[in-house]
C-alpha cells in the first residue's frame, strides 16, 4: 500500500498457476480475499480498480500471475482498515507493507481496529524501485514510458503521444506530483537525492477548485479544465504588450499573470467555473514544470520523468508539461511519463514484501 495525502493506492498480486490441490487447502478467508479484489472494479462508493493498468503473466516469488493497481480516497481509509477487521485479514497476515505519510498516520489505527502491523517504508525509496521495475517488465508487451510529439502546439491534433522506451534511465529528474511534489536526481536505483519540492501540487489544484467551482472530485475538477478558457482568467503576453516579447521570444500567447484578469470586477463576473478550472490547473502545471526546468539545468540532467496520481487521466497536464519543457529548453528537454503514475510507491512497497519474503 502506498497511503498518500489525497489517494491510497494499492496492488494485489493474484497467483493464476494456482493447482488443484492447492485451491483445495486454501483457507476460506484468503479465497474470499480474493475473490473480492478480482471479481470487482468498484468497491463501496469510492475504491477503484484500474483494470486498464493490470500487468498480465508476470512471475513473481516463483508464482506466475497478474497485478492489479486498486485507489481510493485517503478520506476512507478508516472505513478500508473496518474491512480488513471484518474480512479478518489479520488470520492470514500480521504485517503489511506500507509506504507514504498515511503508514505513520494510520498505524495506531491499522493495530488497534484490524490487529495489523504497518511495516513502514520509505516512499521515496519505493517509487524508484517501483518504477524501474515496472519499466522493466513493461505493459503487456508494450513499453510503459511515452512522450508528446509536437509539443510545441499543445492544443493542436498534430501534438500526439508516442511510445519509447526509457533505456539507461540514468541519471534522471524524477518529477513526483502527487497532493505536493518531490523533485529527485536519481544516479541509480540506490543513489538518489531529493533536490527540491513545493507546496503547489495536485492537492492544492483540487483544493482551490472545490473553493472556485464547488466541485466534490479530482475527476469533476478535470473535467472542467478540459471545458474551459484559462486565457478568461490569466492575463496572457499579448493582454500587456498586445503581442509577442519579441527580444525574450514570448509569444503574445504565454501566460504573464495566472489569475491576472481576476482584477478586474468586470472580468470577474463574465467568467465561467469552467474557466476557473482550467487557469488553476494551467498554473500549477506550469509552475510544476518550471521548477522541473531549473533544477534538470542545475543538476546538468537531460532526462525528465513526471510520475504522480496528478498526472493519473491528466492529459491537459502532461501536454502542457511537455510544451514547458521543450519551449524553456528550446527543444533541449523532453519531457517523459509513465502509464502506473501514482501506483510505483505502492509496487515498490510489494517488493520490499517480496525480499522479506524471500528473506525469510
Amino acid at each position: 500500500m502506498d497511503i498518500g495525502g489525497t489517494l491510497v493506492k494499492l496492488v494485489y498480486f493474484e497467483p493464476k498457476d494456482i493447482t488443484a490441490e492447492e485451491e483445495q487447502e486454501e483457507v476460506e478467508n484468503l479465497k474470499s480475499i480474493r475473490h473480492y479484489l478480482t471479481s470487482n472494479v468498484a468497491y463501496g462508493d469510492t475504491g477503484i480498480r484500474d483494470v486498464h493498468l493490470e500487468l498480465k503473466n508476470l512471475t513473481m516469488c516463483g508464482r506466475k500471475g497478474n497485478l492489479h493497481f486498486i485507489r481510493f480516497p485517503t478520506q476512507d481509509m478508516l472505513g478500508f482498515i473496518q474491512m480488513g477487521r471484518d474480512k479478518n485479514f489479520s488470520s492470514l497476515h500480521t504485517t503489511l507493507c506500507a509506504t507514504g505519510g498515511g503508514a505513520y498516520k494510520f498505524e495506531d489505527d491499522f493495530r488497534t481496529i484490524a490487529n495489523l502491523e504497518l511495516q513502514k517504508l520509505d516512499e521515496l525509496d519505493c517509487l524508484i524501485q517501483g518504477l524501474l521495475y515496472v519499466d522493466s517488465v513493461g505493459f503487456n508487451g508494450h513499453p510503459k514510458c511515452y512522450f508528446f510529439e509536437n509539443p510545441s502546439d499543445p492544443e493542436s491534433e498534430n501534438c500526439v503521444k508516442r511510445a519509447c522506451c526509457l533505456d539507461n534511465p540514468f541519471p534522471m529528474l524524477l518529477v513526483n506530483i502527487g497532493s505536493g511534489v518531490s523533485v529527485l536526481a536519481v544516479y541509480s536505483k540506490d543513489n538518489y537525492k531529493r533536490v527540491t519540492g513545493t507546496s503547489l501540487g495536485g492537492g492544492t489544484f483540487l483544493g482551490l477548485c472545490c473553493l472556485l467551482t464547488g466541485c466534490e472530485t479530482f475527476e469533476e475538477a478535470l473535467e472542467m479544465a478540459a471545458k474551459g478558457d484559462s486565457s478568461n482568467v490569466d492575463k496572457l503576453v499579448k493582454d500587456i504588450y498586445g503581442g509577442d516579447y519579441e527580444r525574450f521570444g514570448l509569444q503574445g500567447s504565454a501566460v504573464a499573470s495566472s489569475f491576472g484578469h481576476m482584477m478586474s470586477k468586470e472580468k470577474r463576473v463574465s467568467i465561467s467555473k469552467e474557466d476557473l478550472a482550467r487557469a488553476t490547473l494551467v498554473t500549477i502545471t506550469n509552475n510544476i514544470g518550471s521548477i522541473a526546468r531549473m533544477c534538470a539545468v542545475n543538476e546538468k540532467i537531460e532526462r525528465v520523468v513526471f510520475v504522480g496520481n496528478f498526472l493519473r487521466i491528466n492529459t491537459v497536464s502532461t501536454k502542457l508539461l511537455a510544451y514547458a519543457m521543450d519551449f524553456w529548453s528550446k527543444g533541449q528537454l523532453k519531457a517523459l511519463f509513465l502509464e502506473h503514475e501514482g501506483y510505483f510507491g505502492a509496487v515498490g512497497a510489494f517488493l520490499e514484501l517480496l525480499r522479506t519474503t524471500d528473506d525469510l
